[in-house]
């Protein structure tokens, strides 16, 4: 169940993040988080690494990070700054509805650490509309829009 910091530091690890997000291995993408201002922006990182399960079958012979990962991983990101940024966020759910304006620019290979930039656009009570983008080396490697909606609990439990 995700959980508020406790503290008023602005940067969380790994443990921090697993008491937030419900992503495990090998879907969980966020490494750290260097700094967050809630309802505002928050800076992330995701360390790349040879042993990653998506290299033995994305391009093979030529190790890349899917796009699609990398757009999760901003997406992660995202679901990170709104549990800050909400209140009560042990009682929601924050699911990805949608992916806008989109580009791939460059692509994550083996040994790269990836920094994620990520702001609140729009924030509702039951949606919340971020703007992201993945850096290496300080090259945009992708750059977009999501959606995300805010679950009651409850509600998915009562649902089945």
């Amino acid at each position: 169940m995700p959980q508020k910091p406790q503290d008023n530091k602005t940067e969380l690890n790994i443990q921090q993040i697993l008491g937030m997000l419900p992503h495990r291995y090998p879907f969980l993408l966020i490494d750290r988080v260097l700094e967050y201002v809630e309802g505002k922006s928050l800076v992330a990182i995701k360390n790349v690494t040879y042993n990653e399960p998506f290299f033995q079958g994305h391009f093979p012979s030529l190790k890349v990070m899917p796009g699609v990962l990398l757009v999760e991983a901003v997406a992660q990101a995202g679901g990170i700054l709104i549990y800050v940024s909400i209140p009560e966020p042990e009682k929601k759910l924050v699911f990805l509805s949608k992916i806008d304006k989109t580009k791939f620019r460059k692509p994550v290979v083996p040994g790269d650490q990836v920094r994620i930039e990520v702001e609140i656009l729009k924030m509702k009570t039951r949606f919340c509309h971020v703007k992201g983008r993945a850096l290496v080396d300080g090259n945009v490697v992708v750059e977009g829009d999501v959606m995300a909606s805010l679950m009651d609990i409850e509600d998915l439990n009562a649902q089945g």
